[in-house]
């Protein structure tokens, strides 16, 4: 079964503090599901079309879970804490090859 993979990039993040108290709730709640965290911010670079921004990466076992931890309470707990304007990113599930 492939993996999937959590990926989000961060193109601004305007309430710091909301970020933090998410990310309080969320890597838990991730983790708990099977999450793994492969990249978490560091150093990116960019190139093409590409911005230079805080980047997430997560591995789970299958793209099933990989929902199934976005839909979770617990993660939807987090969610809560971010809110709708703390910050702006792209996030997306990605189903990885076999």
């Amino acid at each position: 079964m492939a993996k999937a993979y959590w990926i989000a990039a961060y193109q601004s993040v305007s309430n710091p503090d909301a970020l933090a108290e998410y990310g309080k709730l969320a890597a838990p709640a991730i983790q708990a599901a099977g999450g793994r965290f492969l990249a978490r911010g560091g150093r990116v670079k960019a190139y093409e079309a590409g911005k230079e921004e805080r980047t997430i990466v997560i591995e789970f076992e299958s793209f099933d879970a990989a929902i199934a931890a976005h839909d979770s309470g617990g993660y939807k707990a987090a969610l809560d804490k971010l809110g709708d304007d703390s910050v702006v990113r792209d996030m997306r599930i990605v189903e990885g090859l076999d």
